[in-house]
């Protein structure tokens, strides 16, 4: 089984019944869904996998035990190709609607036609951008708490961080790890108050406040942080096996408002319980939406997906129904 799906065979021009913009769980499980109500369907997207290919080990997702994140976007590309989902590895810049279509612009392999979209484009990660980060992710870095916490099991670790996600993750940690290390850059944290409290009662988690980590160590695995106080400009290395960055996410702001599409506050794409955006006939799924910000995960967003296949199935059947 391949990383990376086997190469579309269209045109540009060519009309699909639906397109589906993004390849990470979202995508393919919309994808999947798309071929089992046979849709004519492209997807087009960057990177096999998405936020996947930042992972180590899954072990969250039923049915797929202690898999590795690679192994499982190669078992997702498996399970399309089955259905023949033609897919085209590209960057989309732009959807507009032409008509009765929508036109979606690939950077590279121009222009596609659709009576349909979805959008599966996830979000990016913000990272500490220090030396050793990119190096170590999957081996010891990793920005999901919730994923991650029980292959840390009698290890230290370190959550960078002071929101919801990051005071969530330490707790969560606290349950496996000997040793919790919370580092802030700032003095106080702007997550809730109930869970710093949660918080300062585990015996295992230290707070590090006031601190950045400046880089991150190790060999084949990470062995240690450098971490410094903005204040004071004391610096210290820190034993740890594990660093969880929990420091947000950036939403695709620019790109849905660009297209046309409401987002919420936060700058993530509206969609109602059916995934349906502002733009009848537009679709969105996964971690570009503003559903379920505090628990994203796989299965979460594999399950958003298949909403947004039923729904764009639906769409086009009442499209039919019209004429």
């Amino acid at each position: 089984m391949s990383l990376i799906p086997k190469s579309a065979d269209v045109k540009p021009g060519e009309t699909f019944d639906l397109i589906i913009v993004g390849l990470g769980p979202a995508a393919y499980s919309a994808a999947l869904y798309a071929a089992r109500y046979m849709l004519k369907t492209l997807v087009i997207g960057e990177t096999p996998g998405g936020q996947l290919t930042e992972a180590g080990e899954v072990d969250d997702y039923l049915g797929l035990i202690g898999i590795n994140a690679q192994d499982m976007i190669k078992v997702f590309n498996k399970h399309i190709e089955k259905y023949n989902v033609p897919v085209v590895l590209d960057h989309v810049e732009s959807i507009r609607k032409d008509g009765d279509e929508f036109v979606v612009k690939a950077k590279r392999k121009g222009e596609f036609k659709a009576k349909s979209v979805i959008l599966a484009i996830g979000v990016k990660r913000r990272k500490l951008n220090v030396p050793g980060e990119a190096e170590f992710t999957g081996r010891g870095v990793s920005y999901c708490s919730i994923c991650d916490a029980p292959l840390f099991k009698n290890k230290v670790v370190a959550v960078i961080g002071g929101g919801d996600s990051a005071l969530e993750g330490a707790e969560i940690l606290s349950r496996y790890a000997t040793k919790v290390y919370l580092i802030h850059r700032r003095d106080e944290f702007k997550g809730q108050p109930i869970y710093l409290e949660n918080i300062k009662a585990k015996p295992n988690v230290e707070i590090i406040l006031n601190t950045v980590v400046t880089e991150i160590k190790g060999d084949k695995l990470v062995k240690s942080i450098v971490t410094k106080n903005v204040k004071t400009g004391e610096t210290k290395e820190l034993n740890v096996n594990g660093v969880f960055v929990e420091i947000g996410f950036e939403p695709p702001t620019d790109f849905a408002r660009a297209n046309g599409l409401e987002t919420d506050a936060m700058g993530y794409i509206k969609v109602d319980e059916w995934m349906r955006t502002n733009i009848q006939g537009v679709f969105a799924a996964g971690d570009c939406t503003g559903m379920w910000l505090g628990f994203r995960q796989v299965i979460t967003s594999a399950a958003q997906g298949a909403v947004s296949a039923h729904s764009a199935f639906r769409y086009l059947n009442e499209l039919k129904r019209k004429k």
